[in-house]
């Protein structure tokens, strides 16, 4: 039903995934309109490089002419928001890139959205919007919203403005919000990749508070295939949840990744937590799994494993990205 779909923040870790699924599995043409701030890599994307069905575009979501522009020339019909600012750290520093991005770029994506006619658009949301947890439970899709950084009340806002265009003016939108992702081409703020690179140089491997902030893990690919279910399957409205059903404390998950590398657990070093820090979160993926025939397809042990190696078999992309050179190489390969 879908021709040409608009990725947004398509050089991202979870983005470059879906984009590369997408190319594999279908025949569709994708459009990438990524800003490439700090955590958006085109090395995630060397590899569909040449392909005639992929299109990139460098600018930003809160550029109304430009998304109206791409709508326009590469016709369309469908749009996948990934684009955010994503690192809840950074949003205690300063909120306001966040309610930039976050609230005004997907506002001037919806209203082109509807300009436009566009058959689907999907609005890739988190677990964070949900608060926290106690020690027992899950969120399901009819949790209360209750986010608790600037973060996630800023993807909360933007889920509102979703939810507000489809009953006002009809549009066919849906929403998936999900728990933790884990594997290749990972931003190294992030835990895990930030452990395993840590750990690979013998330096300190900080742990917020008492390391029992517990989160629910899924593997990026099984992320991405739940995306692409939810925008063919998912009904016009509705929020669809996606986690990968492997609950752990941050400590453990450290304390994992030393084993895997063989180093001593003498690196973990225990910081100030950080203000707000969700206590845990787990979803109740069920909804997904019944109405989208979807379910995580990874082991997360494995998965883990799996990660672990492609880090320590990809030095090159892991200095580039630390260093900031991949963006010299971008500028080079695009004639930025």
């Amino acid at each position: 039903m879908i021709k040409n779909l608009l990725v947004t923040g398509g050089c991202g870790f979870i983005g470059s995934a879906f984009i590369r699924k997408i190319l594999r599995d279908t025949d569709i043409n994708i459009v990438n309109l990524d800003s490439l701030t700090y955590a958006g890599n085109p090395e995630n994307l060397i590899e569909i490089e040449g392909n005639h069905r992929y299109h990139f575009v460098k600018g930003s979501i809160q550029n109304p002419e430009l998304v109206e522009n791409i709508c326009d020339y590469y016709k369309i019909d469908g749009i996948i928001n990934f684009a955010a600012e994503s690192h809840v750290d950074r949003s205690i520093l300063d909120a306001r890139p966040f309610i930039d991005t976050n609230v005004g770029g997907t506002l001037i994506l919806l209203q082109t959205a509807m300009k436009h006619k566009i058959r689907r658009y999907l609005q890739v949301s988190t677990d964070e919007v949900y608060g926290s947890l106690g020690e027992s439970g899950l969120f399901t899709e009819s949790s209360p919203i209750q986010p608790n950084s600037p973060y996630s009340a800023s993807k909360a806002a933007a889920d509102h403005l979703v939810s507000a265009f489809v009953h006002t003016y009809g549009l066919n939108a849906v929403i998936t919000r999900c728990s933790n992702n884990y594997g290749p081409f990972q931003f190294p703020e992030k835990l895990i990749p930030l452990m395993v690179l840590n750990a690979c140089e013998d330096k300190k491997l900080p742990i917020y508070g008492d390391g029992m902030n517990v989160r629910d893990w899924i593997y990026v690919d099984d992320h991405c295939s739940g995306i692409w279910a939810t925008f063919l399957k998912g009904k016009s409205g509705e929020v669809y949840n996606l986690g990968g059903k492997s609950e752990k404390p941050n400590i453990e998950i450290v304390k994992t990744l030393l084993k895997i590398l063989n180093k001593p657990e003498s690196l973990i070093t225990y910081v100030k937590d950080r203000p707000g820090h969700d206590r845990r979160y787990a979803i109740d993926c069920s909804k997904a799994e019944s109405e989208l025939a979807w379910k995580p397809a990874f082991n997360f042990d494995e998965g883990l494993v799996s990660t672990v190696n492609w880090y320590l078999n990809n030095p090159k992309w892991c200095g580039n990205v630390r260093s900031g050179e991949y963006m010299e190489y971008y500028e080079k390969q695009y004639k930025i």
